[in-house]
């Protein structure tokens, strides 16, 4: 999953994308070095970000969906508010990557009705305050339960179980140990069945372990996680430069894979 941010602060590109025409060329990139779905959000959800009306988020992201959808491209909106997950839909988008875990609760019947996919994401509070000491007895348990029940009201909305991914939601709301143990127990969530999306593209946890300021400078990190999560049954990565990290996956999963044919009968 590629990321495509029309926004003017979110942590690593806001403001990069604001045109539609540079967003839509920037789209098209990322699904021509890989990507399977480009994911466009016009809210920023970093750690301390200010929340945006539903018309500014449409007027954002509709015209950059438009023009995606139109060059052939998948496209998924990232959007916690059933107005601006309708207006998507209605634009060609597949998938509502939803980091409030449909907390809104007309978004469960909406995407039901649409009959798209889904991505439910654990975050704890929200942007302005997740990060104000994150406390977790078992952070791969209590993510996991959240999870489930989010997947479960789903399903009884009639969204369908294999159109459901869920997210471990790294950096919304946990600290660094707690990133770190979400990588490293992935096995956890992925033993729920349903797949699981990890996304850990330049985040500040990565900084921390490099010293390094610059977001756009987090890439070869970056890479190094979504390998570990191929490794650990990662279904998909959402990322930024998608060439870079496409690259890592593929030979992760190559490895994964020859071990899956040596243990065969």
């Amino acid at each position: 999953m590629g990321v495509v941010n029309v926004t003017p602060d979110s942590f690593s590109d806001g403001g990069r994308f604001l045109g539609s025409d540079r967003a839509i060329r920037h789209g098209q990139q990322l699904f021509a070095d890989g990507a399977d779905l480009v994911d466009v959000g016009g809210e920023s959800t970093r750690p301390g970000a200010d929340a945006v009306s539903a018309p500014v988020e449409i007027k954002r992201v509709i015209p950059v969906i438009t023009g995606l959808v139109a060059a052939g491209v998948p496209v998924s909106v990232d959007t916690s508010k059933p107005e601006v997950a309708a207006a998507a839909l209605a634009e060609g988008a597949v998938v509502v990557n939803d980091v409030s875990a449909f907390g809104h609760p007309e978004m469960a019947p909406l995407v039901a009705e649409a009959g798209c996919g889904a991505v439910l994401m654990h975050m704890r509070g929200t942007p302005q305050m997740m990060q104000d000491d994150p406390s977790y007895g078992d952070v791969a348990v209590e993510v996991r339960d959240f999870l489930l029940g989010r997947a479960a009201l789903a399903e009884r909305s009639g969204v369908e179980r294999s159109r459901i991914c869920v997210d471990p939601g790294i950096g919304f709301g946990k600290d660094q140990r707690h990133n770190l143990q979400l990588l490293a127990r992935l096995d956890v969530l992925v033993a729920t069945g349903y797949p699981v999306l990890v996304g850990t593209s330049r985040k500040s946890f990565l900084g921390k372990i490099l010293d390094e300021p610059d977001p756009t400078e987090r890439d070869v990190a970056t890479a190094a996680t979504v390998a570990i999560a191929a490794t650990r049954g990662a279904a998909v990565v959402r990322v930024h430069n998608v060439a870079m990290t496409r690259q890592a996956v593929l030979i992760a999963d190559a490895i994964v894979r020859s071990i899956d044919v040596e243990e065969r009968p």
